[in-house]
């Protein structure tokens, strides 16, 4: 039998230390922002030993994976709620165009350079190993039962309905 769809348990004040059979009793917005932080800072100190950061490599991400090149703008609109303010993607597009891995076209539109295309690689290496890390004990069901948890949290505070 299925437990029902919403329960009335008590919250508890936040516990780094609280036992399994506590954590129903948890608050969500401290254990994602707590995993939010850590992987963050996991992956950013893993870039940054290479000396890129995560919103170089979105950048490149980005200006490789869509059907056409984008323009900066749309590059800009499509990160910049990823990014830690309204001016940081912009930043990272001119610091990618000094660097040699962006270049734009006779339209304005951006394009990954070789350089840029073996570094968005090599990040993408990086990342998968760093994921392996993250993901150690955690099959890919529990993944997919964690994210549609807190896909449907953000749902139900958003008033979307699920």
């Amino acid at each position: 039998m299925n437990p029902p769809a919403s329960t009335s348990t008590d919250q508890a004040p936040a516990d780094p230390a609280a036992t399994d059979d506590a954590l129903a009793t948890q608050p969500i917005g401290y254990w994602s922002g707590l995993a939010h932080t850590a992987v963050t800072r996991h992956l950013r100190d893993a870039m940054a030993r290479i000396d890129v950061t995560q919103p170089q490599y979105w950048v490149l991400n980005r200006v490789n994976g869509g059907p056409a090149a984008p323009s900066r703008e749309e590059v800009v609109s499509q990160l910049t709620p990823l990014a830690d303010g309204p001016h940081e993607i912009s930043r990272v597009v001119d610091q990618l165009l000094h660097r040699g891995w962006l270049r734009t076209d006779d339209t304005r539109l951006l394009h990954l350079t070789d350089e840029g295309e073996a570094a968005r690689v090599r990040l993408r290496t990086l990342v998968t190993e760093l994921r392996a890390e993250v993901h150690e004990g955690i099959d890919d069901e529990e993944y997919v039962a964690a994210l549609k948890v807190l896909r449907r949290m953000v749902a139900n505070v958003e008033g979307v309905p699920g």
